[in-house]
């Protein structure tokens, strides 16, 4: 096999064997070949596609190039979750302990943060003391011990995925369907689960921004888990404006934790419910989706979602005191509240420009090796569809200095149009795909 070829062929927009997918997906693994020709094919599948079979065969040679993890110690039916990423996409902390308060063991593997994303990791590292770096066999005990863990993967578990999910980031290539399905279901596939719900996201933040590319990725992904002989539901939902209200790792942390102990609600908690009820179906725990947004709303209003997130916490050595007081999470140097200046409707976001203004604070990778500063973002109050006043709170700024603060405001202004006349605020859920078809809401 010659890596110069197999780029030559993806560019000309043929079909690449699956002998030739193996090679490349096992260089990687293996860190045999270099990031150049690596990322050249990236972008070449990203401008030419793959056919269903080269994505299957992709996903699945992305899976078997390191250890698939055994979760069979862990009684009952392990239900994952994923989010193809968003801003303010805070579902994991708040779904995965009310989920488990539920008595549905909740076993997942998370990610870090891919261009203007936030990642689960990250927002987890900002608690103080906390460690997302469980052996498999700690990460068994834990969820056999308290029903929850939220780790990384570790590096013998699709350790192909591991490469070119990083050279993505940096490269352009995030928003390819074939790469962001085989991505996503690998690292699924290996983590073990039973079954999966997957959260895909449509709009102005989503990586697939029309409405029709969200629902062909749903399908994609649904059809792979059906090949494997997983029961996959996804849903799409959606990213026209930031899920929460909290955007940056603290942020968000501090978003969920207001969830959870019922001082907040609106989308973040909306979307939450709509995928931790599927989660319960898939789980066995319950016939309905409307059952499974009982249970959790019980879990909820109980507080048993909050105590199972400060068990989550302390179980992995963070500090749960963060639960009762968020000001013991990450704090900046500055903090500044701005005004919208102008009266009149919020009609529309550039979601994608908001992560991005997040990003250049410090919340977010520029390079896959840049460090995070978990204080920064921002809080956005205002949702699409808001009536506005001048005085009217726009955003509040957690920045590293005045000069940052001044560019994430500038960046925040321009991503958000106003209008003189009503808007209506877009839906939530889209629609709802299994291996039965698409359900349109």
């Amino acid at each position: 096999m010659n890596m110069v070829n197999i780029i030559t062929k993806k560019k000309l927009g043929q079909e690449l064997t699956a002998q030739e997918i193996d090679y490349f997906v096992q260089g990687a693994a293996r860190q045999t070949i270099p990031d150049y020709q690596l990322a050249a094919l990236l972008m070449a599948i990203r401008l030419q596609g793959m056919t269903d079979q080269e994505t299957t065969h992709l996903t699945l040679a992305m899976r078997d190039s390191g250890d698939v993890c055994d979760l069979s110690a862990i009684p009952g039916i392990k239900v994952d979750k994923h989010s193809t990423g968003g801003v303010g996409d805070t579902t994991t902390l708040v779904l995965a302990p009310l989920v488990a308060a539920c008595g549905v063991p909740v076993a997942k593997m998370s990610g870090r943060g891919l261009g203007h994303t936030g990642g689960t990791l990250d927002k987890l590292e900002s608690v103080p003391g906390l460690s997302v770096e469980l052996t498999e066999d700690a990460f068994i005990r834990q969820v056999n011990s308290i029903g929850v863990a939220v780790i990384g993967q570790t590096g013998s578990l699709a350790p192909a995925d591991k490469t070119l999910y990083a050279l993505r980031d940096v490269t352009a290539t995030v928003d390819s369907l074939p790469l962001i399905a085989s991505s996503i279901m690998s690292k699924k596939l290996a983590s073990g689960a039973d079954a999966i719900v997957l959260d895909v996201k449509t709009g102005s933040g989503a990586i697939m921004q029309t409405l029709e590319g969200s629902i062909q990725l749903a399908q994609a992904m649904v059809n792979i888990g059906a090949l494997a002989g997983k029961p996959v539901t996804a849903i799409v939902t959606g990213m026209e404006q930031p899920l929460g209200t909290h955007v940056g790792n603290a942020l968000e942390v501090k978003d969920a934790i207001d969830v959870l102990s019922g001082r907040t609600t609106g989308a973040l908690l909306e979307v939450s419910l709509l995928l931790g009820s599927h989660m319960l179906v898939l789980s066995g725990r319950c016939a309905t989706p409307e059952e499974g947004r009982a249970l959790l709303q019980e879990a909820l209003d109980s507080r048993r979602g909050l105590a199972k997130l400060k068990e989550m916490f302390a179980a992995q050595g963070g500090d749960p005191a963060v639960c009762d007081d968020v000001s013991l999470l990450p704090q900046p140097a500055v903090i500044r509240t701005v005004q919208v200046g102008r009266s009149g409707y919020v009609a529309e976001m550039d979601t994608t420009a908001l992560g991005l203004a997040a990003q250049a604070m410090g919340a977010g990778r520029v390079q896959k090796t840049d460090a995070l500063d978990y204080s920064v973002g921002f809080v956005l109050p205002v949702r699409i569809g808001d009536r506005v006043q001048p005085d009217t709170t726009l955003c509040t700024l957690y920045a590293r200095s005045e000069e940052d603060a001044d560019k994430a405001e500038a960046a925040i202004r321009k991503a958000i149009v106003f209008a003189d006349e009503p808007v209506e605020a877009p839906p939530l859920c889209y629609a709802i795909v299994t291996k039965d078809g698409i359900e349109r809401k």
